[in-house]
């Protein structure tokens, strides 16, 4: 087998939670199914993961749109159920919906960090709980959690001077844990043919003022913000059997930010 071929998913069930988000997820998706693999994304938009599954069985992808809301236990019982009925089983699970809280130190509230840790902690950990047993069972898997610079550095907070926006205290602390939660799921599950990565993306450029994009670029050593073909080496690379001694790691997929 080449090389190249060792980085072909053909064959694979690849399940992406947030998998047809207009940020990362539709880019992951995307990337796994170019890479072979049937592709299912799953988040509390039904509607939208349809729509993303028939946009990308139009371009020959084999692509199906279910729903799940990670901060509801049912609902992830439920996808699991529907998943292991119709495919059998899941290769490769990548863990990108988070729960979406606004607001800074100030004005965030206990119950948006409760409302947070219903699905970014134990919806993380739920939805692995769920489908790692099949992957056990298989004796081959691949989990990729999806942090942030933000869980590995502090944010930097001149970054928005002369904009509105607000990084919430809530994220750096769920991606900080998800990363260290990472390490943890390797090392558990390593000898049993699971291998568990994180991938640590930079700011992605989502048409934000051009303040915050000007310090953003001035800042990162490339030059540039995240864009939507960035991620997709990365996640291919870790679900693919080019990885296969590849686990408990945190890739940095972040222009240079974190070696400043």
């Amino acid at each position: 087998m080449s090389v190249l071929d060792r980085f072909s998913l053909k064959g694979r069930i690849a399940l992406v939670t947030g998998g047809a988000g207009p940020l990362f997820g539709s880019s992951i998706s995307e990337g796994l199914v170019e890479a072979g693999a049937t592709v299912i994304t799953a988040s509390r938009s039904l509607e939208n993961n349809q729509a993303f599954a028939r946009q990308m069985s139009r371009r020959g992808f084999d692509v199906h749109g279910m729903q799940v809301d990670i901060a509801n236990l049912e609902s992830i019982n439920q996808l699991e159920e529907r998943v292991i009925q119709q495919f059998g089983r899941v290769d490769v699970l990548v863990n990108s919906a988070r729960v979406q809280r606004e607001g800074s130190f100030e004005t965030q509230t206990p119950e948006d960090w409760l409302e947070s840790a219903r699905g970014d902690m134990v919806g993380l950990f739920a939805i692995c709980k769920a489908f790692l047993p099949h992957m056990v069972q298989e004796r081959r898997g691949s989990i990729i959690n999806i942090s942030s610079i933000y869980g590995v550095v502090g944010n930097d907070p001149s970054l928005y001077e002369g904009t509105a926006l607000l990084q919430p205290p809530h994220y750096t602390f769920v991606k900080a844990g998800m990363i260290n939660f990472t390490r943890y799921m390797a090392n558990y599950y390593g000898k049993k043919g699971v291998r568990v990565n994180c991938v640590s993306p930079g700011g992605y450029f989502n048409d934000q003022p051009a303040p915050f994009v000007n310090n953003y670029c001035k800042r990162v050593p490339l030059g540039r913000m995240l864009g939507s073909e960035d991620l997709k080496g990365a996640i291919v690379f870790l679900a693919s059997d080019s990885a296969e001694y590849i686990t408990g790691i945190n890739l940095m997929v972040d222009g240079g930010w974190t070696a400043i």
